[in-house]
């Protein structure tokens, strides 16, 4: 499988962007017309440049309004087209896309235009080029590939061939199964794109929302195994056209499409199992068991700080690491890591972040697979030295220069705490708190893991946990700050055994801003813990001397507007500072902890009846509490 990608697709002059893409390793790129008369180099030189990336140019686009012109239009539509061969064979590339015809001149009509490609394809013969034909969604007369197809088979010419767009298949919901019966040599190559489904003009969705297949809506795999069956060899390109990407990095975006195409191709080789497919061998998603511990690195000073907090949760101290400065808080199935070491990853983090999340560790059902296809699909594996009686835990980088640890039950991996962790004496006694043990307060597991990054940073994240992992994406929601709009993507698997919210923010002034740029980068932000009773959780927290976040008792008055609460229940809620939300499947209960460090907070939720969400329709009365205990230059501490 050739992999290719128009640079259109990312930032930069487009000696940055053949860097970029060569170094996210695709084969080979799309020469945009606008990026090349944009470069001040000859096109021989510029050919040239692209081989010296180790790419080659596989297409050259675009070559617009040339079929079904009247005179003298039609005539210098040819001469167009010559001096475009001249180009080609200069840059040093034999196929130009020619897209349908969106001029108000353009004249229907099947055969005219078939005749007039059979004209193209004849004297793009004489030079050895090719001429693949393309139907734009908002094509004048041409906007259907079967349409574009019958074309292409009238026009009979060898030198002309059928390109297909999953965008402009699939933004005008056409059946991709119809791809099927369009025979694969008659198809000269394949552009991909994914999108948000949005109802808009689409045109303007087309150059302004497109997406790396997996990062959107469209079932751009359904197109993907209707290409496959046609037997199709050929190269598969991104032709993205996206204001944020353009923003943005173009390595970073340039290694999400590379990433995106291995995906994509790995899941249609498993749903087309007859069908040969040339991808990279893989293992297959990874399914997760659940959160298996999160780590904080900190200082002694606040390691003392976020141990007293714990303590109020119900945590109680377990262990010791065998050779490290690491203390292991346990309760119910939940594993919290304190790491005050004084060199490794985890003081780097501490240096760059100051106390944070730097590492979370998640059971699969086998750990080195897990590994091997995130490392396929260009993660970067993590490795240091280990001492005497640690084990080799296998890692990957995550969300913010983070950690991912993944353990399963094969071997020492199983008994990980038993063999690196010693147990503390009178675990109970050693708190660490002037009150002495501290009660449990009935918290089970991590229930999900929120993450909060720049907005831009979102689709990356997203597209790097659904390839790895046996997840799905729930609708985006619009999470409202007092001081702007925070966009919130949760990502899940059908257990409820790994969720995983993603927060983008797009300015400082919110909550989830003001954490990004306190912290010095994206990392995670809260942790929210399940329990079977919060009601009895929250007693339990107020014996050890837990200090909820107060909610305004406005929430409560239009609670009971909204949702005709029992009496009883209002008030016990009120009471304990606990918010509730409901959908169709049922209730959901949520309590916080006060802000700790810069912005970093603990939830305690519980879900009855199979609730499916996250309680975002409380996340504005959330964020207002907790801004109002906020310091002008950073949080309180807890």
């Amino acid at each position: 499988m050739k992999t290719a990608i128009a640079t259109v697709s990312i930032s930069g002059d487009l000696r940055e962007k053949l860097a970029a893409i060569a170094a996210a390793g695709f084969d080979g790129v799309e020469i945009f017309e606008a990026d090349f008369l944009a470069y001040d180099r000859p096109p021989r030189q510029v050919g040239a440049m692209v081989r010296d990336h180790g790419l080659e140019v596989m297409l050259f686009q675009p070559f617009r309004d040339f079929e079904g012109l009247p005179e003298p239009q039609r005539a210098r539509a040819f001469d167009r087209a010559e001096r475009k061969f001249d180009l080609m064979q200069e840059l040093g590339t034999d196929l130009v896309l020619v897209c349908s015809n969106v001029s108000p001149l353009a004249l229907g009509g099947i055969d005219r235009a078939a005749e007039d490609l059979r004209a193209l394809g004849e004297r793009a013969a004489r030079r050895g080029l090719r001429i693949g034909y393309e139907a734009l969604a908002w094509g004048r007369h041409v906007s259907d590939h079967r349409d574009a197809w019958e074309i292409v088979r009238r026009a009979g010419h060898p030198n002309v061939g059928l390109i297909l767009d999953s965008f402009h298949t699939l933004a005008r919901r056409l059946d991709p199964q119809s791809i099927r019966a369009i025979p694969g040599e008659r198809i000269f190559f394949v552009q991909l794109a994914d999108a948000p489904m949005i109802e808009m003009d689409l045109l303007y969705w087309s150059r302004h929302f497109r997406t790396m297949p997996g990062e959107g809506d469209l079932p751009v795999t359904d197109f993907m195994r209707a290409v496959a069956a046609t037997g199709y060899a050929g190269p598969l390109s991104l032709e993205i056209f996206n204001d944020q990407f353009r923003g943005g990095s173009p390595r970073s975006i340039a290694l999400d499409g590379h990433r995106s195409l291995l995906n994509l191709m790995d899941v249609v080789r498993r749903q087309e199992p007859d069908i040969r497919i040339e991808v990279p061998a893989m293992p297959a998603r990874a399914r997760a068991l659940g959160v298996e511990f999160v780590e904080f690195t900190a200082d002694e000073d606040e390691a003392e700080t976020l141990g007293a907090l714990l303590s109020t949760l119900g945590f109680r101290k377990a262990g010791r690491h065998i050779a490290k400065d690491v203390t292991l808080w346990r309760q119910g199935g939940i594993n919290i890591v304190v790491n005050t070491e004084r060199e490794g990853f985890a003081h780097s983090a501490y240096v760059l972040h100051g106390t944070s999340v730097c590492d979370i560790g998640i059971r699969v059902e086998d750990a080195r697979a897990t590994v091997a296809r995130a490392t396929a699909l260009d993660a970067q594996p993590f490795g240091q030295p280990i001492g005497p009686g640690e084990l080799e835990i296998p890692a990957i980088r995550g969300v913010g220069g983070g950690l991912i640890h993944v353990v399963d039950d094969a071997g020492d991996l199983a008994r990980v705490w038993e063999i690196e962790f010693e147990p503390l004496a009178d675990a109970l006694a050693d708190t660490g708190t002037e009150t002495g043990a501290a009660a449990e307060a009935g918290l089970e597991r991590i229930d999900h893991l929120a993450q909060t990054m720049n907005y831009e940073e979102m689709l990356t994240w997203l597209l790097f946990y659904t390839a790895i992992f046996e997840t799905r994406k729930l609708p985006m929601v619009d999470v409202i700050d007092p001081a702007g709009v925070v966009r919130s993507q949760a990502i899940e698997n059908a257990e409820g055994t790994l969720r995983l919210t993603l927060n983008g923010a797009e300015n400082r002034r919110t909550l989830a801003g003001h954490f990004i740029a306190e912290s010095f980068g994206s990392a995670v932000q809260h942790v929210a813990f399940s329990c079977r009773d919060i009601f009895a959780a929250a007693a339990a927290l107020a014996t050890n001397g837990f200090d909820p976040l107060p909610i305004s008792p406005n929430y409560y008055d239009d609670l009971d507007a909204r949702f005709a609460l029992d009496g009883d229940l209002l008030q016990r809620l009120r009471a304990a500072c606990i918010l509730y939300d409901r959908d169709e499947h049922g209730e959901y209960f949520q309590l916080y902890s006060r802000p700790y460090g810069e912005g970093f907070f603990f939830e305690i939720v519980e879900r009855r009846g199979g609730y499916r969400g996250y309680g975002a329709a409380n996340a504005p009365f959330r964020i207002a509490a907790q801004k109002r205990i906020m310091r002008p230059s950073g949080m309180p501490r807890a």
